[in-house]
């Protein structure tokens, strides 16, 4: 299958200078998921047309960058922060053809900077970390997922404390799960288990069990992993 019967051009104004431009997005029924690890990375059958890599789109004029969970309010004197932060730098770099991982990940990186100019919410931002965090796992480059682990979950818990979340896709049993997963992964037992724990207290309220499930699965092998470390101190 050529890739361009796999990718499609989706039409974008950029709400920064109202122009006009494409983005590659993948056609959905070529996208299938193999497996997915505990934080939902999700591996393809056809990861070089990954859906990751399209998930921002990046203005080839002025450089604003965006998913479409981006809120079209911005705060004030925002707009004119994002104008300011490109008016010298930018390159004119068109991001809307096919997309390699290294210019994947400088448009996310992109989408992250408007994104805390704009002041957007803190679970778009999360989003935004977490899906980085994917691509650089998927390409082994261990510091940088970690690094940016930990920016995703600070935002996610913010999100969690501010209910920024609601309104969203993301649920508040979805939320407190995921965060306990990456202290998971970031060895943060004391905080993994804290957040894992309010997870299954939801247990008689909730229609998402599968997210009571894996909390457990995760809260006993934290607790198992600890009576190991402790035999063999």
């Amino acid at each position: 299958m050529e890739n361009q019967e796999k990718l499609f051009d989706r039409s974008v104004v950029c709400t920064i200078c109202s122009q006009n431009h494409t983005t590659k997005k993948v056609r959905y029924r070529y996208i299938r998921a193999l497996r997915s690890d505990s934080d939902f990375c999700s591996y393809y059958e056809d990861e070089e047309n990954s859906p990751l890599l399209y998930y921002v789109s990046v203005c080839p004029n002025c450089g604003y960058a965006a998913s479409d969970e981006f809120s079209t309010y911005f705060p004030p004197n925002s707009k004119v922060a994002i104008e300011h932060a490109f008016s010298s730098g930018w390159k004119n770099k068109d991001y809307g053809k096919k997309r390699s991982v290294k210019e994947a990940i400088e448009a996310y990186k992109l989408a992250i900077y408007c994104a805390t100019l704009k002041k957007e919410k803190h679970i778009v931002l999360a989003g935004l970390y977490m899906r980085l965090v994917w691509i650089l796992r998927k390409e082994s480059m261990t510091d940088q997922e970690v690094r940016f682990m930990k920016l995703a979950v600070s935002e996610y818990v913010q999100s969690y404390s501010n209910e920024d979340y609601e309104s969203t896709d993301m649920s508040q049993v979805k939320l407190l799960y995921l965060i306990g997963d990456l202290y998971r992964r970031l060895n943060d037992e004391k905080q993994a288990i804290l957040y894992l724990s309010r997870v299954i207290q939801h247990r008689e309220e909730t229609l998402e069990k599968r997210m009571i499930e894996l909390a457990r699965e995760a809260w006993k092998e934290i607790r198992e992993s600890q009576k190991l470390n402790l035999k063999s101190s």
